[in-house]
C-alpha cells in the first residue's frame, strides 16, 4: 500500500526534534520475530527498502517498557515506530544530499566531552569502555551512532539557525499559563444520561456484535525446557541453547507437543478447562500459576501448535491443547453493561455533535446560556481559574483550553477521553505582566522558540513529503504486531 509520508505521520520531523535525536542502546530479550532471515520490505523511501528484520532490530534497541512492549500488538505503536523511522531514513537522505559531514576529530570532541564518561570531573576512557560493555555494543557502533546523531543534530540546527524570536510571542506563551479566567459553567453528564438506551437498540447492537461476547475456556499444558535435562549441566550453557534451537526447528518442522516432551523427558504439566481470569469452571483461581507464564500461554494463537517461550529468563515449551467458545446471552449483567456504555457514548457523541453545531449557529446568545440549563434541569454554576493545576473539577488538559477561549464566547469542551463534556461561558480574562528581567522570561522564550522550530521543520516536512515516495506493507506491519502477542 503506498502512502504520503504526511498519512504516515503528521510530522516526523517534530518528532525526531523532541527526542529521537538521542539514540537509546537498551537491549531487552525477544528472540528473531522472523526465523530463517526472513528478509520481507516493510517499507520502501524511494528506492530504499526498510526490511522486516531491519525494523524488528531497530525495535528492539528501543527502551521500551514492559507495557508499551504488551501492547505493541493493540495500540498504533508499531506504526508510530515505523513512521519515525521513516523519518530517519528521510533525514539520512536529505543530509546526504546536502553533504554534511562530522570527522573524527569532531567525534572524538563529543565522546570526550559526554559527561557520561566522566570520573572525577574529566573524561575516563575505563568508563567508556564499561559503559560499551554493558550496553552490549562495540565502539565502532557506538561511534557511528554518535556520527549519525550529530549529523542530524547540524541539520536541524540549520534549518532554524540565527533564529530570533519576537517579544510578543513570548509573551502569548507566557499567557497561555499565565492567567485568571472568569467563567460560568454547564456539567453535562446529567444532560447526557437522560436518555437510556431503549431495550430495541440494546437488542439491534447485540445481534449486530453477537459474535464479540462469549465465554472462552481452554485447557493448556507446558514443560519446563530445564539445562539439565536437554544439556547435562544446570548451566544455561552454549550447549543448551544449540539444543534448544533444536527443539524450536523441531516443533516448527510439526513435531508434536507429547513428541517433544518425550524425546527430551519434559514434564508436563496440564490445566483444563480455564477462562482469562486464570480461573476453572468452579471458579477456583489457580494460585501456582504463575500469571506472566499463563497470559504468554493462553494468548497462543493456534491450538494444538506448540511454541517455545521464554519467560524471566526461562524456557518453556507450550501449548493450547483444546478451546471452546460458547456466545454469552443479551442479559448477561457484564454483557449489557457493555451495550448500554456503548450506547451511551454514541448518544454523548450526538448530544455533543449537535450542541457544537448550535454554538457555531449562534443558538447560544445572550441569555441562552442559562435558558438551556433550566429547560433541561443543569445547574449554572460560578467559577474562577487562575492556574493549570486548579483541577477541582477541570483537569490540566481543560484549563489550557479553557485558557484559549475568548470574553462573551461559549464554547462546549471536552476532556480527551470523552468522559467529560462542559458547556463553557467565558466572562472576564485577566493577564499577568510578563518581567523581560527575570528567569521566567528566558523559560517562555525557549517555549515560543521551541513552537516556531517546530512551525518550520512542519513546513520541510511537507516539502519532504513531496520529494520522497514512501510504500508501506501493511500485511507486514500486522505480521511484526501479531509476533509481540
Amino acid at each position: 500500500m503506498a502512502t504520503s509520508i504526511g498519512k504516515l505521520s503528521k510530522s516526523f520531523f517534530l518528532k525526531l526534534l523532541v527526542g529521537i535525536i538521542i539514540l537509546p542502546f537498551v537491549f531487552w530479550g525477544m528472540g528473531d520475530v522472523f526465523r530463517g532471515g526472513n528478509q520481507n520490505v516493510i517499507a520502501t523511501v524511494d528506492s530504499n527498502k526498510i526490511s522486516t528484520q531491519e525494523f524488528v532490530n531497530y525495535i528492539n534497541r528501543l527502551n521500551l517498557n514492559e507495557e508499551q512492549i504488551k501492547n505493541l500488538s493493540k495500540t498504533d505503536l508499531v506504526e508510530q515506530i515505523l513512521s519515525d523511522y521513516i523519518g530517519k531514513k528521510v533525514m539520512s537522505l536529505e543530509i546526504e544530499k546536502l553533504g554534511v559531514v562530522v570527522n573524527d576529530n569532531a567525534l572524538r570532541e563529543i565522546i570526550k566531552n559526554d559527561k557520561a564518561f566522566f570520573k572525577d570531573d574529566k573524561f575516563s576512557r575505563t568508563e567508556y569502555e564499561k559503559f560499551l560493555l554493558k550496553s552490549g555494543i562495540t565502539a565502532p557502533q557506538f561511534e557511528a551512532n554518535i556520527v549519525e546523531q550529530e549529523k542530524r543534530r547540524q541539520f536541524l540546527s540549520s534549518l532554524a539557525g540565527g533564529l530570533v524570536i519576537p517579544e510578543i510571542l513570548v509573551v502569548k506563551e507566557f499567557r497561555k499559563e499565565n492567567q485568571t479566567k472568569t467563567i460560568q459553567y454547564i456539567d453535562l453528564d446529567q444532560y447526557h444520561s437522560k436518555n437510556k438506551p431503549s431495550q430495541e437498540s440494546i437488542k439491534e447492537l447485540y445481534e449486530r456484535n453477537k459474535n464479540v461476547f462469549f465465554t472462552e475456556v481452554k485447557s493448556i499444558r507446558y514443560a519446563e525446557i530445564k539445562p539439565e535435562l536437554i544439556s547435562g549441566s544446570k548451566e544455561y550453557s552454549e550447549n543448551f541453547f544449540k539444543q534448544l534451537d533444536t527443539i524450536e526447528n523441531n516443533v516448527l518442522d510439526g513435531q508434536t507437543f507429547d513428541e517433544t516432551a518425550t524425546a527430551n523427558n519434559l514434564k508436563i504439566i496440564e490445566y483444563n478447562r480455564i477462562n482469562a481470569k486464570k480461573e476453572s469452571e468452579t471458579k477456583k483461581k489457580l494460585d501456582n500459576l504463575p500469571d506472566n507464564l499463563f497470559k504468554k500461554i493462553y494468548n497462543l494463537k493456534t491450538p494444538q501448535s506448540p511454541e517455545v517461550i521464554n519467560i524471566n529468563s526461562k524456557y518453556y515449551l507450550a501449548e493450547i491443547k483444546e478451546e471452546e467458545k460458547k456466545n454469552r446471552p443479551m442479559n448477561d449483567p457484564e454483557v449489557l453493561e457493555a451495550l448500554n456504555a456503548q450506547l451511551s457514548f454514541k448518544q454523548k457523541i450526538e448530544n455533543n455533535t449537535s450542541l457544537a453545531k448550535d454554538i457555531s449557529l449562534g443558538a447560544f446568545k445572550d441569555n441562552n446560556f442559562k435558558k438551556f440549563a433550566d429547560d433541561n434541569g443543569l445547574l449554572v454554576k460560578d467559577y474562577k481559574i487562575s492556574n493549570l493545576k486548579q483541577n477541582e473539577i477541570f483537569d490540566e488538559g481543560l484549563v489550557k483550553r479553557i485558557f484559549l477561549t475568548k470574553d462573551g464566547d461559549i464554547n462546549l469542551i471536552t476532556n480527551s477521553t470523552l468522559t467529560k463534556s462542559f458547556l463553557i461561558s467565558t466572562k472576564k480574562t485577566e493577564y499577568k505582566k510578563l518581567d523581560k528581567n527575570v528567569k521566567e522570561f528566558e523559560q517562555y522564550e525557549a517555549k515560543a522558540r521551541l513552537n516556531l522550530i517546530n512551525k518550520i521543520y512542519q513546513s520541510y516536512d511537507e516539502s519532504a513529503n513531496q520529494k520522497y515516495k514512501v510504500e508501506i506493507n501493511q500485511r507486514t506491519i500486522d505480521r511484526v504486531k501479531n509476533s509481540f502477542q
